[in-house]
């Protein structure tokens, strides 16, 4: 009978693996991957750059071939070995300060976004409440209007107060009138 391995319709199971299982905390290499963008970004380090690359040429040029560390015959390898391993760290970690930055624009561009929306339903509704009040107040009544209906109501009350003192005159007329 053919040994478990050996047999071709059973996956094999789990491998062991050479590379150690490493925990690395994306949050804080984030972090630090943006520090070093925002650091290679400056002038200070453009300037100190060039300052370290001017000492290193000049020293491995014209101090004697015994203390030269990196001789100029060689064409500076070492310092051409550096210069090329710092941009090949240096364009994945600007690369990855500036994904990061993208996702902090794109969860601020949403959170703009609703507030805009949310801006945009709060105007409309506010629009709503002064059009309701706009129609509320064109039926109420204003102090002209009131003062007119007021004049109106004080006509009509004196012409019956002289239709009634007209009446009760000319009744006490008629009753005398009638005595006679």
């Amino acid at each position: 009978m053919a040994k478990y391995r050996d047999r071709l319709d059973a996956p094999i199971g789990t491998r062991s693996r050479f590379v150690p299982r490493i925990s690395i905390d994306q949050e804080k290499f984030g972090r630090a991957s943006e520090a070093f963008a925002r650091a290679m970004g400056t002038g200070a380090f453009l300037i100190g750059m060039t300052v370290l690359v001017l000492v290193w040429l000049a020293w491995n040029t014209f101090v004697p071939a015994s203390s030269q560390f990196d001789p100029r015959a060689t064409n500076f390898t070492l310092l051409t070995l550096i210069l090329s391993l710092q941009a090949s760290y240096a364009a994945p970690l600007i690369l990855l300060a500036q994904n990061r930055q993208d996702d902090r624009d794109r969860v601020k561009f949403e959170q703009d976004r609703q507030r805009a929306e949310r801006n945009l339903a709060d105007t409309e509704y506010l629009a709503r409440e002064v059009v309701a009040l706009r129609i509320a107040i064109e039926e109420l009544a204003t102090k002209d209007y009131v003062r007119d209906e007021l004049r109106d109501m004080m006509k009509e009350l004196l012409e019956e107060i002289r239709e009634d003192k007209s009446a009760k005159s000319a009744k006490p007329a008629k009753s005398a009138k009638s005595s006679k």
